[in-house]
């Protein structure tokens, strides 16, 4: 027998009670419930449409609903929360060691209440419609930032072929592309003039971004306040404010590097600890912009006598300039957490970008 199998009545007209946490397997448009009780006995699996699940879920009494932190799980927390609920954002790779069996919906649903119902499991704060809209402007820019290189490294590749080598260098082949065309055989032109427009286009809307985040960090007193701090430009303020989320969601600055992926892998038994490289977890576009701030302070501290300057100078003397570019991207990490917690009172949340 399975593990759950609440009567056709119940599954029916929704007569379930005493559900203590509902977890939910998000999808697109079909949903996996999963409901326990306080003791942890299963008393609900339904599977509903997308456009059943919100009018399901206020019919509830409050309740703790748990979901994978994962596309659109943070559009549902909100709702949720409005309705009176609780809400538990679990990251992916925390719930996989308690699904069982076979991939299922079921499956996966039941393992998500299961991670749910740990006291110490690690979940994700949900973030507000303002933080998710910065957090898409940083995607829009990377994903266009990313485009201009695809295609400026095309370029020099194609041209290279007829002879025509230009140095790896934005500005460089900004200046000589035009020409560098003019070399290659007619037939071909065409074709790279209107990748050479394209290429301007890119640049022209890669600008454009990052000017509307420089705005709305200089807009933002949370951000002004981070941009104090060395390393710290609009880029890395606004893209920490969404993605933390909320100072209260951690206990302490250290939890704020772990979940960046900014502490040290263990791999240890019995008394012989061993420490690896960074975990490398959590978000990887934050993570990528704490070191690269953290790189530009480490290339500038030869002769200064200030605090941060002296021991960054022993750091690269003892393990070299990467590791100590890492550490102090988490000392940022958490000198900003702490920032904010200090002075949450103080510094308005993210305004909406206009």
């Amino acid at each position: 027998m399975r593990a759950c199998e609440p009567s056709q009545t119940d599954e029916e007209d929704g007569s379930v009670n005493e559900i203590t946490t509902l977890a939910i397997d998000l999808a697109k448009n079909v949903f996996q419930l999963h409901g326990v009780d306080s003791r942890g006995a299963c008393q609900l699996r339904k599977r509903l449409r997308r456009g059943q699940l919100l009018g399901f879920v206020a019919q509830r009494p409050p309740c703790l609903v748990a979901m994978e932190a994962c596309a659109s799980a943070h559009y549902w927390g909100r709702e949720f929360i409005k309705l009176g609920h609780r809400v538990k954002l679990i990251p992916p790779q925390y719930v996989k060691p308690f699904v069982r069996g076979n991939k299922t919906d079921s499956n996966d649903a039941e393992g998500i209440c299961e991670a749910a119902l740990r006291p110490k499991m690690p979940s994700v704060a949900v973030k507000s419609v303002e933080q998710q809209a910065v957090l898409c402007e940083h995607r829009i820019r990377q994903l266009l930032e990313s485009q201009r290189k695809q295609l400026s490294n095309h370029l020099r590749g194609l041209l290279a072929e007829f002879g025509i080598v230009i140095p790896k260098s934005s500005a460089v082949l900004k200046k000589g592309l035009a020409e560098a065309i003019e070399r290659a055989p007619a037939r071909l032109r065409p074709v790279l003039n209107e990748a050479h427009q394209r290429l301007r286009d890119l640049q022209r809307q890669c600008q454009e971004q990052t000017r509307r985040i420089e705005q709305l960090a200089a807009d933002t007193p949370l951000c002004q306040r981070f941009m104090k701090e060395r390393g710290v430009g609009p880029i890395i303020a606004s893209a920490y404010a969404a993605t933390v989320g909320s100072p209260r969601h951690y206990h302490n600055g250290r939890q704020v590097s772990a979940s960046l992926g900014l502490v040290p892998k263990q791999y240890s038994s019995g008394e012989e600890p061993q420490l690896l490289g960074i975990s490398k977890r959590g978000d990887k576009y934050l993570r990528t912009l704490l070191i690269h701030g953290a790189r530009s302070v480490v290339s500038r501290i030869d002769g200064r006598t200030d605090p941060l300057s002296v021991w960054l100078q022993g750091v690269v003397t003892r393990r070299g300039k990467n590791k100590a570019a890492v550490a102090l991207a988490n000392k940022t990490a958490r000198r900003l957490w702490a920032i904010w917690r200090d002075e949450a009172a103080e510094l308005a949340p993210l305004v909406a970008m206009s």
